[in-house]
């Protein structure tokens, strides 16, 4: 497996627990070659937390890492959620990812339907009891559904996966990382993978997936 990637990672400027490049350095360490910041925002902070990443890809390139300007949509409105995903493109994100339905916080409902639909979303993450109609979405409009290393958003995963596989959709393997101890190394995402059902081969396809990729949506 080469070219690790997580496009779903938490630093200080949300929740996480470690400045930007401290999270890019320890995953240069795991052997990492692309990652995303994607920290938490709605419309209160948008606009900063693009800002900020963006200033540190240069240093993450010294660091062997390519570094992608990400945001988490999270716990705003599904009405909302479309015009805010537009524009934090507009203003540099490279990828846009949607806190979805997880089972253990009270996103409100109708998130996954609007985030799987919307033109400038490229990851669901944790979907928790994700609809086959919403999965079908998503592999239409190429949204991606997250299996997550993340404890309580992980029990899902079973359901993620067959639902993502009877319709036909994407899926990463990532681990919503807040503290250095979320990190994922190479063992760690196969056994992430594989226990959430996936088959030697899937699990391969996936970790083996482009980065460059999720550019093109």
């Amino acid at each position: 497996m080469t070219g690790m990637y997580d496009f779903h990672c938490h630093t200080t400027l949300s929740d996480g627990g470690m400045l930007p490049i401290e999270l890019i350095r320890r995953m240069s360490v795991l052997g990492y070659g692309t990652v995303a910041i994607s920290d938490h925002v709605d419309a209160t902070n948008l606009h900063e937390v693009i800002t900020a990443v963006s200033r540190l890809k240069r240093s993450a390139s010294l660091f062997g890492v390519e570094l992608l300007c990400g945001v988490e949509i999270t716990h705003v409105p599904p009405e909302e959620i479309p015009n805010i995903a537009k524009e934090a493109k507009e203003i540099g994100a490279d990828v846009v990812v949607v806190h979805g339905e997880t089972v253990v916080e009270p996103v409100a409902p109708g998130t996954n339907a609007v985030a799987v639909r919307s033109p400038d979303v490229n990851i669901l993450a944790h979907p928790g009891l994700i609809s086959y109609a919403d999965a079908e979405a998503a592999a239409k409009n190429g949204v991606f559904l997250e299996i997550t290393s993340r404890n309580g958003h992980n029990r899902m995963n079973g359901h993620v996966v067959k639902t993502a596989l009877d319709a036909g959709c994407g899926m990463l393997v990532q681990s919503d990382a807040h503290e250095p101890r979320d990190l994922l190394d190479r063992d760690a995402k196969w056994l992430v993978a594989r226990g959430a059902g996936l088959t030697k081969e899937m699990a391969g396809d996936i970790l083996r997936f482009d980065p460059a990729t999720i550019k093109q949506f």
